[in-house]
């Protein structure tokens, strides 16, 4: 029998913060949360360092103005600014710059207006720094727009074509004419490559600004998808857009070299086959030499095509196959030798780095062990070795590693425990490293290329003497028995006040999506503070990270391949059980709430587990696999054709009968990501099964249903049901 107190991790009391010993003073309210900003914490704007590895840039701001200056990486001495503007003038506020590759121009974009997820149409302008004269990208809002190597040119996505600016002119030439809504896209993803490969701009420059590569998209026969607006007229707006579900057809993609200096474009071979995907386009550091990514519709073959950028010719220079499925990462880095190049792969049963040379057909493992390599963070060509973020000691801490070229010698240039986030600045002396625990607010840190400590450039002390304030519980972890041989990772928040003779209400928060990670050894954990105000009203806060979740090796987070939904409600539930058994926990009073996935998740758990749970939240679930977008479903699942019993088996929709306890279902009307329908068809479902339940629906709000005081008002919503139902 396991006992949970003698699981709690014993640094999680070593690293008691001031703030945990604190006598009450403050209640958390929801104002402080959603409104007041009373918790933001600082990072480091705009941070942005130079080609000579020894100077950042940073956009700073004070009051009105707004400032791009130039400061030294070692001491933090500002050098000089490199352009200032007065936000109440023609511009307008700056929300973000990119420095050409001589840094010698700045294009500022203004007035950003989200399209989905990542796309961002912007106003665009350019600034010559030597000259201090500005203007206009193009008279209309863009997509994408990217310097040349060069810094002479621009191109930009507008009305689904390609334009290349010439900055000394300002002509715009057109790459493209054939772009049209719903049908043909040009340099910009898809709806479901922008959600799913989690990319959108979708050409990239040739290393000499000679040529463009870039993606082709004709959505033609994908189903349209429709989302009313009300927005108080008579009649509701109606946008309607390409959404391929689950079994059903994609845009054919298409590569394509556009000649800068002679205006002729060629088509890339990929093949004949049209029904897959191009996930990833990269040039090698040869300018006529482009690698495509080919992966086939089912996902578990991956091959990389070494493209010529004259004729458009293309051999496989590597493939991989998977039984499960392959995941696409960006941790590809081409090698100066021109043969080779850094990658990570699952193919040995955990996530590791290694070294494929495609003409002497020869795979050099770099790193090895019962651990996964999360990301490429850079690789030192000077130098022969490469920089990278694992957690080898726990899947619970992030810590930056460097490894030779060989794989023979690694070592931790980040030795405290918890989670370092790494920005590499160029030419590799310098890092920074965003570091936290999940006790200790982010700190930002220089750091160089030994892992000694440079300077501290940001250090959150405003925002951990604000929580002093407040009278926060302690963030512990533990681990807790699914019944089946696994011990998942797990946090938990308790009330400050803590009485171990009484008996506490608990409530389990999860996301549980393939791959992903909640319990971290960092700051902040998801959603913090609402559940340190939930603590403090005498709530017990738990989550778990179940089987399907990353960073414990393959086998563990694809067992749940073509059964989404069963082993991850079932390892939940267990977790309901666990924490009911505990002699502090009142048994009767165990919730489950999510967002999405842990939507999902808490949405399958109310029914499936009908007797452990009492009342769950279910925000923007999925509640039938057949209705969200094949990349993502069919990655995991297959086909409903191929695959109908695992479908059926695992949708909320098709429990409704067995719902007994509490159940509340939220869901934004225009999402355009989990739509409505989800909602509609369960709560059908629900009526037909004669079942009692409550429902809240956010008109014309997306799936991360925000807005105004919408988050305010939705949290307020939750824990009300909260208080009242658990």
């Amino acid at each position: 029998m396991y006992h949970l107190l003698q699981r709690v991790s014993v640094l999680a009391f070593l690293l008691l913060p001031v703030w945990a010993n604190a006598q009450t003073r403050k209640q958390i309210t929801l104002e402080d949360i959603w409104q007041n900003g009373t918790f933001a914490a600082k990072d480091v704007p705009g941070f942005n360092a130079l080609k000579n590895g020894l100077q950042y840039a940073q956009l700073d701001q004070n009051g009105s103005e707004q400032q791009i200056n130039i400061y030294n990486l070692s001491n933090g001495k500002k050098l000089k600014t490199i352009f200032s503007n007065d936000i109440k003038g023609e511009i307008g506020t700056i929300s973000g710059y990119e420095l050409s590759n001589d840094e010698q121009k700045i294009l500022l974009f203004t007035k950003p207006a989200s399209i989905y997820r990542r796309s961002i149409l912007y106003k665009v302008w350019v600034y010559d720094i030597r000259t201090g004269k500005k203007k206009v990208l193009d008279n209309e809002a863009v997509l994408h727009a990217t310097f040349n190597p060069q810094g002479t040119q621009a191109a930009f996505v507008k009305d689904n074509n390609i334009y290349i600016s010439d900055l000394k002119t300002g002509n715009n030439v057109a790459v493209t004419t054939d772009g049209a809504t719903n049908k043909i896209i040009n340099g910009n993803c898809d709806w479901v490559y922008e959600e799913e490969w989690e990319f959108t701009r979708a050409f990239e420059w040739s290393p000499d600004g000679n040529t463009l590569a870039y993606y082709r998209f004709d959505e033609s026969n994908v189903k349209e998808y429709t989302i009313p607006f009300y927005e108080g007229g008579n009649y509701p707006r109606l946008y309607t857009y390409k959404y391929p579900k689950a079994g059903e057809d994609n845009s054919v993609v298409t590569i394509h070299f556009y000649n800068v200096k002679n205006a002729h474009t060629v088509k890339a071979d990929i093949g004949t086959e049209t029904d897959q995907y191009i996930p990833r386009i990269k040039w090698t550091n040869d300018p006529g030499e482009l690698c495509i990514y080919r992966m086939n519709r089912l996902q578990n073959k991956l091959e990389l095509l070494l493209t010529d950028a004259q004729s458009g010719n293309s051999d496989v220079m590597y493939e991989e196959n998977n039984k499960y499925y392959i995941e696409i990462n960006d941790n590809l880095s081409f090698l100066p030798d021109g043969k080779s190049f850094v990658f990570t792969s699952e193919k040995d049963g955990f996530n590791h780095l290694y070294k494929w040379n495609w003409v002497d057909k020869k795979l050099t493992p770099l790193t090895n062990g019962n651990w996964d390599v999360d990301k490429i963070k850079g690789i030192d060509k000077k130098n022969a070795c490469v920089y990278y973020t694992a957690g080898v000691i726990s899947p619970l801490e992030r810590k930056l590693y460097k490894v030779d070229l060989t794989g023979k010698s690694s070592v931790c240039l980040t030795n405290e425990s918890g989670t370092h986030d790494i920005t590499p600045c160029e030419g590799y002396q310098f890092f920074l490293d965003k570091y936290s625990r999940l006790n200790s607010v982010p700190v930002y840190t220089l750091i160089n290329n030994q892992g000694k400590k440079v300077r501290v450039l940001e250090d959150n002390a405003a925002l951990k003497a604000t929580m002093e304030k407040y009278d926060l519980g302690v963030v512990t972890t533990l681990q807790i028995p699914n019944g089946k041989g696994d011990m998942l990772n797990a946090w938990m928040i308790k009330p400050s006040n803590f009485d171990p003779n009484k008996k506490y209400p608990v409530l389990l928060y999860q996301y549980s999506g393939p791959g992903s990670q909640e319990v971290a050894d960092k700051f902040p954990i998801g959603n913090y503070f609402w559940h340190q105000m939930l603590a403090e009203k005498g709530y017990i806060i738990v989550c778990a990270d179940g089987t399907g979740t990353g960073g414990r090796g393959e086998a563990f987070k694809k067992k749940t391949y073509l059964e989404l939904g069963k082993y991850e409600s079932d390892d939940q539930i267990a977790v309901g059980k666990f924490m009911a058994k505990q002699d502090y926990v009142d048994k009767d009073r165990i919730g489950i709430w999510g967002w999405s996935f842990g939507g999902f998740m808490s949405s399958t758990c109310i029914m499936k587990g009908a007797d452990v749970f009492k009342t769950a939240v279910a925000v923007a679930p999925v509640t039938n696999w057949r209705f969200y977008d094949n990349v993502y479903t069919e990655r995991y699942m297959r086909t409903p054709a191929e695959n109908e019993k695992g479908y059926d088996d695992n949708a909320p929709e098709k429990m409704a009968n067995k719902l007994k306890g509490n159940f509340l279902m939220i869901h934004g009307t225009a999402d355009d990501n989990v739509h409505f329908q989800n909602a509609v068809a369960l709560t059908d479902q629900l009526i037909k099964a004669n079942k009692q339940f409550e429902a809240e629906y956010y008109p014309n709000k997306n799936h991360g249903i925000s807005g105004g005081i919408t988050r305010l008002q939705l949290f307020r919503r939750i824990t009300n049901y909260i208080m009242e139902k658990l």
